[in-house]
C-alpha cells in the first residue's frame, strides 16, 4: 500500500536509557580503531530487552515461541493509536481501559482484525530521567501506566488484535510485579512492543508498522527497530 511518509517509533541506543532493575548494562566497548587497525569497531553488551524491544513468548512461557521463530510476516500489521496521556498524566499508575477502547471506537471506527493497539500515555517525555521515566518510589515500586487485563482480554476475544505497544518500560502497568497482561498475550506468538517514541506523530489509524528484529537464537527478546508507514 502507498505510504505519504515515514516515522521512526524507536529510541537510539546509547549508555545512559532506561533499564529494568537488575537488567545487564548497556556498554560499547571499542575492539579496533582506525589508527592501529585500520577500521573502527566496537563490542556491544545489551541486554535483550533493552530500549525499544519486542517481548517473545519465551520470556513468560517455558514452551512459547524464541524471537528467532517469528515469521516476516507476523513482523508487519496494521496499527491504531490510543491516546490516553490525559489520564495518565494525573494518574502515573492508570490502566488503558475496555470504556477506553469503546470510546475511541465511537470516534474512529471499530479496532480492524489483526491490529497492533498502540497506547500513547506520553511517557516517552520522561525517556532521559529513567528515575522518572520507571518512576520508582522509596519502596522501590515501579509506577507507569499500561493495560488493564481487561482491556487486553477484550481486544483478543472481541477484536482479535495481533499485539499491544506502548511509550513505558511495558504493556503490564508498573506495580503489576506478575506480568498479567504479557503472559495473556504471549500465551502466542503475538506483538508485545515497550519503550516506543514518538506515538504523538501517529494518526488514530491509517499506519502500517514494520518491525526489525535481531533473529537471536533462543532469544527472550529482542531490541527492535519499529517504523510506522502512513498512509
Amino acid at each position: 500500500m502507498p505510504y505519504s511518509h515515514l516515522i521512526d517509533l524507536s529510541h537510539t541506543i546509547d549508555q545512559c536509557m532506561p533499564l529494568w532493575p537488575g537488567d545487564p548494562l548497556t556498554e560499547f566497548i571499542t575492539v579496533a580503531n582506525r589508527d592501529v587497525d585500520g577500521f573502527y569497531l566496537r563490542k556491544i553488551s545489551i541486554g535483550e530487552h533493552t530500549g525499544t524491544h519486542l517481548t517473545a513468548p519465551l520470556t513468560f512461557h517455558p514452551n512459547g515461541s524464541s524471537v528467532d521463530q517469528y515469521s516476516l510476516e507476523s513482523l508487519v500489521a496494521p496499527g491504531v493509536t490510543v491516546d490516553i496521556s490525559d489520564r495518565t498524566s494525573m494518574n502515573p499508575d492508570y490502566t488503558m481501559s475496555v470504556t477506553d477502547l469503546i470510546n475511541w471506537e465511537r470516534k474512529y471506527g471499530p479496532i480492524s482484525d489483526g491490529s497492533i493497539v498502540l497506547a500513547l500515555t506520553g511517557w516517552q517525555q520522561k525517556w532521559g530521567a529513567p528515575e522518572n521515566y520507571l518512576g520508582i518510589d522509596t519502596m522501590s515500586r515501579l509506577h507507569f501506566p499500561g493495560f488493564s487485563l481487561e482491556a487486553a482480554q477484550f481486544l483478543l476475544d472481541h477484536r482479535r488484535i495481533h499485539g499491544l505497544g506502548i511509550d513505558t518500560h511495558g504493556i503490564d502497568p508498573g506495580l503489576d510485579n506478575t506480568f498479567s497482561v504479557s503472559k495473556l498475550m504471549l500465551q502466542e506468538p503475538r506483538i508485545v512492543l515497550a519503550n516506543l517514541t514518538n506515538l504523538n506523530k501517529l494518526p488514530p489509524k491509517g499506519f502500517t508498522l514494520t518491525i526489525g528484529i535481531l533473529k537471536l537464537q533462543g532469544g527472550s527478546g529482542s531490541p527492535a527497530s519499529v517504523r510506522a508507514s502512513i498512509h
